[in-house]
């Protein structure tokens, strides 16, 4: 399947010519919302969301007025708010969770925050600093992620490989751990993290710590949950990449045929 090239998310994005926002109503009805009435009660615990994480709700939720058609040609005034993109990622986070969009929408604007903090917090460092930091990152997640997995009822060491696995082919378009090592041109005593750049090993920080996330949020449990778990966040996250004109972990071209991914529901 071909990842998407505009996240719906991504089309949404206005500006001003100063900063980017989004539109409330516009959100609440990607969301699945059918009444703004009751999508403003994930606005209102967002904005609380906001004033606790100590930032300024006015910097992130500007009240406006737009104006909707009601037929005849006329048009009457609605409330609406401009949310910017941490204002998104907040609202979303304490949005109906039982919405499909839901989902596609934390993991959107998850990501986007992420890098925007990663980008103010490591500025400065060289290529070859940013990936010995992700490194050691990826690393430490690994070991809570793989925490949590036997949590999940991921028991045994054939389990666990096979939960990476299923994280490997999501975001590499059906590549196993070996397939990458293979591609990479790897000697059997080399492992495949360690020659990763800097853009690639913070694609799969962000998979694992998504991965960790989802599992205990949604108390997943079975090893073929995990595992659908696993490949549905590493190809969430491919398909941001895609999306955001990044490259991909093997390119678009070159569609990785032999593999059996986990199935999943969504």
């Amino acid at each position: 399947m071909d990842e998407p090239t505009v996240s719906p998310f991504a089309a949404m994005r206005r500006t001003d010519g100063v900063r980017e926002y989004w539109s409330a109503r516009e959100l609440g009805e990607l969301l699945g919302y059918t009444e703004y009435g009751k999508f403003r009660h994930a606005l209102e615990k967002a904005q609380v969301a906001c004033t606790q994480s100590g930032a300024d709700v006015s910097d992130h939720f500007a009240p406006v007025s737009a104006m909707v058609p009601i037929g005849s040609g006329a048009q009457r005034p609605v409330e609406d708010i401009q949310l910017s993109r941490y204002g998104c990622y907040l609202t979303i986070q304490n949005a109906d969770p039982s919405k499909e969009w839901v989902a596609l929408g934390q993991t959107y604007f998850a990501i986007q925050t992420n890098r925007a903090e990663q980008l103010d917090e490591l500025a400065g460092l060289t290529e070859a600093q940013l990936r010995v930091y992700q490194r050691h990152q990826l690393t430490d997640h690994n070991k809570h992620l793989a925490a949590t997995a036997r949590t999940a009822g991921v028991i045994s060491p054939q389990d666990f490989s096979i939960f990476q696995d299923s994280g490997y082919q999501g975001l590499y378009n059906g590549e196993r751990a070996r397939d990458i090592h293979a591609r990479k041109g790897l000697r059997p005593n080399q492992g495949i993290l360690d020659h990763m750049g800097a853009t690639e090993l913070a694609a799969n920080l962000f998979r694992v710590t998504q991965t960790e996330d989802k599992i205990r949020r949604e108390g997943i449990q079975g090893r073929e949950a995990a595992n659908a778990a696993h490949y549905q966040m590493g190809r969430r996250v491919r398909a941001f990449i895609a999306e955001d004109g990044g490259t991909l972990f093997p390119p678009r071209r070159r569609a990785f045929k032999s593999w059996n991914a986990p199935s999943v529901s969504a």
